[in-house]
């Protein structure tokens, strides 16, 4: 049949949105692999959003006041997909037909970046849910800095499809509390209430009323039949102009919609259909068996009408945004600022050459440290997850963000550690902010899905965590870290930076914002510890390397390596190890993952290779094996905490330099 007779056979929308449905069918059957329930049963809403609503760029997909859509269903790619091809990105059909195929521009769940207008790597269920969240809150907050004249360049909005699965999610409660509370009125999520899960009927385990749930958190709620066009329509443009709600749309659908056997079952969520019944869904709604892959031209026509449509709006923009350059130079400085989040090039150096000297927790040299990070880059943003007083994370001359007043830097998350994450990480993604967030170094396991998505999509997101081991103390094994510093240098692409003291912590902030497109993660104490003192001052490019000698005395055949509060225990330990005619070289290693990238001249000028190695770090001793070798000594903790008083957990742990020295003094008598 060709493409005339089906247009002849449905009406326009009708044979578009098929069109949609089965591209997905396609793509799933030739992969052999997928999920086509979810983009069958959405076709239709998807079509209404963004036919009618979404406002896109598809030859610029970075606009900056584009709409944001969130695929926070990602299992649902194929849909996304469709979509971005007949809206006119670049993303040819060759690309839908190689879907979860190595090096193709299609995997099976939309990655940031490989894509384009895929706004955020999703999957994870709830985490992009989150992330819209975090994009609504950057809208928000761009707006309130630069709509107060006649022009208004954020105008955006966020739109998104969720599923059952996401709804179920504890990050996406978190951060729909949040939204809820913060009044992001920006913010429109279609739930694809198809009732079934990957297992079967999601009323075996989901029988609460989410209408009811997200009214209490303060959403607009509204339902509609997934396949009443006119209805999804209004739907959206009430929850568009509800501006002081975000909005959720119980859009009512059928999972695998037209599949005469698997409609409404399980089975149409996570496989393909098989070659069968992919046929016979053709046959009930409709469409040709063959070609697949098919495209009508009318349905290619409509959606360049479509882009058309959308062009003189976004050239209005472009020159609106000229104009204003013209007329308000100032403005349009710190507008180009923020959207390109501009950092000094030699951040690292300033603030390294105004680091904190002195005795001190890390945290309290960070604190500083980040007053003067905030001050050179406008795009800084961020806070903690209800341990602000305790991780010093707090822009000082800036207010909190509230409902209705969004110009502030500082975020308060409430005791949302999984939220925050997320919503970190929206915030990177909408383009304009750098931002932060904290908690103590043990909620990292709250946080980590986030984190290693930060570091998935290469997004300059500052994780900062404190309270960095088992020497907080009294708190006990609850609150005190021992595995994490090496389960988090794991993460592929994030840096982990573990600072002695001042001058490590200004450096570990600026090669934070150095990092343009990669996170990083700051390990500071709560306890105090003393100044270091140094031959020289330490400087940038040396900080740069990871790792650095701090004392080289004479005939050294053994080498100390710490991090953090270990260093100074490290060299009280070589004190008395001299004393016993044992001279140890201490090296200082606040970023380990940066040393290892080093040339070998330099690693071995560091850590000679003739020289046994001892590490000393208060966790687990995993990392460190790779650094002393077979024959080394690594110092560490590999049973959880206890709860006592710091100087007795330094005591029970062995971390004195009495019981340090001891403990290299017989391992090295016995090499």
């Amino acid at each position: 049949m060709n493409p005339g007779t089906v247009g002849e056979r449905a009406s326009l929308a009708s044979l578009a949105i098929n069109t949609i449905r089965f591209l997905a069918v396609d793509a799933v059957e030739q992969a052999k692999s997928g999920h086509p329930g979810m983009p069958m049963g959405m076709a239709d809403a998807a079509f209404v959003l963004w036919t009618r609503h979404l406002r896109y760029q598809p030859t610029d997909p970075d606009w900056p006041d584009r709409d944001r859509f969130v695929l926070s269903a990602g299992h649902g790619s194929m849909l996304l997909y469709a979509l971005l091809h007949l809206a006119g990105y670049d993303l040819p059909l060759e690309e839908l037909q190689r879907f979860r195929r190595l090096g193709s521009r299609t995997p099976g769940h939309p990655e940031r970046g490989m894509t384009p207008g895929v706004e955020t790597t999703t999957g994870p269920l709830g985490q992009g849910f989150a992330n819209g969240v975090g994009m609504a809150l950057a809208a928000r907050m761009l707006a309130a800095r630069f709509n107060g004249g006649a022009f208004r360049p954020v105008t955006h909005r966020v739109f998104g499809i969720v599923s059952d699965g996401d709804l179920m999610e504890g990050v996406a409660a978190e951060a729909a509390s949040l939204a809820g509370h913060w009044g992001l009125g920006n913010l429109v999520y279609l739930w694809d209430d198809n009732r079934i899960t990957l297992d079967g009927d999601a009323a075996w385990t989901f029988s609460e009323d989410v209408p009811k749930r997200f009214e209490a958190y303060g959403w607009q709620v509204q339902a509609v039949d997934a396949y009443d066009l006119d209805g999804v329509d209004r739907a959206i443009a009430a929850a568009v102009a509800d501006t002081e709600r975000p909005s959720l749309i119980a859009t009512r659908s059928h999972i695998g919609y037209g599949a005469p056997k698997k409609q409404d079952t399980h089975t149409a969520h996570g496989e393909p259909l098989g070659a069968e019944e992919a046929r016979a869904a053709k046959r009930a709604l409709g469409w040709p068996e063959q070609p697949t892959f098919l495209i009508p031209d009318e349905v290619r026509a409509l959606f360049a009408e479509r882009a058309a449509t959308l062009r003189p709006e976004y050239d209005a923009w472009r020159r609106d945004v000229e104009a204003w350059r013209r007329r308000d130079a100032a403005g349009f400085e710190r507008w180009e600022a923020m959207q390109s989040r501009r950092v000094p090039k030699d951040v690292l150096e300033r603030l390294m050459a105004e680091a904190p000297t002195g005795a001190g927790a890390t945290r309290a040299h960070g604190a500083a440290v980040l007053q003067k990070a905030a001050a050179a880059v406008p795009s800084l943003v961020g806070g903690a997850a209800d341990l602000e007083s305790s991780t010093r994370t707090r822009i000082a001359d800036s207010k909190p963000i509230r409902r209705g007043d969004f110009e502030g830097r500082h975020i308060q998350f409430g005791v949302r550690e999984h939220g925050m994450g997320a919503i970190l990480n929206g915030l990177a993604a909408d383009g304009a902010f750098i931002p932060f967030g904290s908690s103590f170094l043990v909620f990292t396991d709250y946080c980590r899905p986030s984190i290693r998505l930060s570091s998935l999509m290469k997004l300059q997101v500052i994780w900062v965590f404190t309270h960095d081991s088992v020497f907080l103390g009294e708190d006990g094994p609850t609150h005190e870290p021992v595995e994490h510093l090496t389960a988090l240098r794991a993460i592929p692409g994030l840096l982990v930076v573990r600072p002695a003291d001042g001058p490590e912590t200004a450096g570990a902030w600026g090669l934070a914002l150095e990092r343009r497109e990669a996170s990083t993660l700051i390990v500071l104490t709560r306890q105090n510890l003393p100044a270091l003192e140094r031959a020289k001052p330490l400087d940038a490019a040396t900080l740069r390397r990871g790792g650095y000698v701090l004392d080289d005395p004479a005939g050294a055949k053994l080498t100390l390596i710490a991090t953090g509060s270990e260093v100074p225990l490290a060299r009280e330990a070589a004190k008395r190890l001299a004393a016993e005619g044992l001279p140890a070289r201490v090296v200082s290693m606040p970023a380990p993952q940066c040393f290892l990238e080093q040339e070998a001249a330099y690693r071995d000028a560091v850590l000679p290779p003739g020289s046994r190695r001892v590490s000393i770090e208060a966790g687990s001793t995993d990392y460190w094996h790779r650094f002393v070798g077979p024959d080394g000594l690594a110092i560490g903790i590999d049973t959880f905490g206890e709860s006592a008083p710091l100087a007795e957990i330094q005591e029970h742990f062995g971390f004195t330099p009495e019981k340090v020295a001891s403990r290299v003094r017989e391992w090295a008598r016995r090499g």
